[in-house]
């Protein structure tokens, strides 16, 4: 991995949790992570909508962050049931979202549409995660570099350099989300490295190289360290073991 690159560990809790639980997660995760207080691993937690106010409480000062698992593309307005990126930012979040596979592929978001909230999400002073990945179909079909390299360059649409370096990127192969699959090591590295080629011919060496790129699907205990052994790998997006703060601490460790 390159120096200029420190890991990021996130984990998105989804529609998971309650008030009480949100807070004791977050407070056990800084505990069991020295990780986190040293400052050689970037981490961030994902909370559903309502608990957002109750985790960055309970951060206190222990260096978490706090992100937004979605964000709507307008600043305010009759939007009913929307959450602004602004609104995010007001509360104490970093991070949001943009794209995740459950937002495509359930809520039926398209690439155009996810392009409006990453720039929105820029606009406003957070920092996005764009999320891309293919579904298991597409991979059979050797289709991978194609779905992915649509999804960033559509993603992407109108940004500059500038706006990009403010983006994460994590590559989450849709087969490998919640399944107990995961792709090896190998799969996951070679999906990262066409990502980065990819920002090098969109923008430059030096944007592609700078730009953290995450992978997410099925990440446990068991496989996060040889994951984040591979060159292009700078972190995870942690979905279930996120919600254990041994398995998450153990794997922001791993991290280091």
């Amino acid at each position: 991995m390159s120096f200029m690159r420190k890991p990021f560990v996130a984990g998105n809790w989804k529609m998971n949790t309650n008030s009480h639980a949100s807070a004791e997660l977050v407070k056990a995760i800084a505990s069991k992570a020295p990780a986190i207080a040293e400052g050689s691993v970037h981490v961030a937690v994902f909370p559903p909508f309502v608990y957002l106010q109750n985790v960055v409480k309970a951060i206190n000062s222990s260096g978490i962050a706090v992100g937004a698992q979605d964000i709507y593309y307008e600043k305010e307005g009759a939007f009913t049931g929307e959450i602004s990126a602004l609104m995010l930012k007001d509360i104490g979040c970093t991070y949001a979202l943009c794209g995740h596979s459950e937002r495509r592929h359930v809520i039926g978001e398209t690439d155009e549409l996810i392009n409006k909230k990453v720039t929105a999400t820029i606009m406003s002073g957070l920092l996005p995660i764009l999320c891309v990945g293919e579904l298991r179909e597409e991979r059979e079909a050797s289709k991978t570099e194609e779905v992915v390299t649509r999804q960033i360059r559509k993603g992407l649409a109108g940004l500059s350099a500038e706006k990009v370096s403010a983006i994460t990127i994590a590559y989450e192969p849709v087969w490998a989300i919640g399944t107990g699959l995961t792709a090896t090591p190998q799969q996951a590295q070679e999906v990262h490295v066409l990502i980065r080629k990819l920002l090098e011919q969109m923008y430059d060496a030096k944007l592609a190289e700078e730009t953290r790129i995450l992978y997410g699907g099925s990440a446990k205990p068991s496989n996060a360290a040889e994951l984040m052994g591979q060159k292009d790998i700078d972190g995870l997006l942690v979905g279930g073991a996120s919600l254990k703060a041994d398995d998450f601490a153990a794997m922001i460790q791993s991290a280091v």
